[in-house]
């Protein structure tokens, strides 16, 4: 069977923890901690602030002119209530991948940027193969008239 510790006992351990803790900090106090984190308290205070005052903006300038068109619901460029077989044009599939493929070249670029003082001419060189290949199916893509909507 456990016997509870005598009365002070908790207290001198809270006391010893404190002193510890205070030991490990140095000189420096609670209050110099909380004064190192007091421009990300003013980051967010100011980016709380823009967002709360766009939104009210918006609310308040917006104008408010609908039509049965405007609010009509859109999706994928047809009616949401047609018929769920019909059949539409390939170019949306086109347009996503072309978007995708474009997006992972900005993936690929944004590494090969920041280390870009570090690497070697085959480095660079691949990098303008990459380009390169991109660049011509983009080439290839308009031509065809792939990302035209008429």
């Amino acid at each position: 069977m456990l016997t509870p510790p005598p009365h002070g006992a908790i207290a001198t351990d809270s006391r010893n923890l404190r002193d510890n803790v205070v030991a490990s900090l140095g000189s420096q106090t609670v209050q110099d901690l909380l004064r190192e984190y007091l421009p990300i308290l003013i980051f967010l205070c100011i980016a709380l602030a823009l967002a709360l005052i766009l939104l009210l903006a918006a609310a308040v300038l917006a104008v408010r002119n609908p039509d049965p068109e405007k609010v009509s619901a859109y999706e994928c460029g047809f009616n949401a209530f047609d018929d769920a077989r019909m059949k539409f044009d390939v170019r949306f599939y086109l347009v996503s991948i072309l978007f995708i493929i474009f997006d992972l070249e900005v993936a690929f670029l944004f590494p090969w940027a920041v280390a870009f003082g570090d690497l070697s001419m085959v480095g660079f060189w691949s990098m303008m193969v990459f380009l390169l290949v991109l660049t011509v199916g983009f080439a290839y893509e308009w031509k065809k008239g792939a990302l035209e909507w008429a």
